[in-house]
């Protein structure tokens, strides 16, 4: 299982901490998003 889907399941289960864990989460995959999206853009 992965850490956003025991995130998530945290959340839903109450635990106020959980939704503070996802941030980083969810912007480190943002960030590898953008790298990848730029990298195949022209300078």
């Amino acid at each position: 299982m992965s850490d956003v889907t025991q995130i998530l399941q945290a959340i839903d289960q109450g635990e106020p901490k959980a939704a503070n864990d996802l941030l980083p989460l969810v912007y480190q995959e943002l960030r590898r998003l953008a790298a990848q999206k730029m990298a195949g853009e022209a300078s």
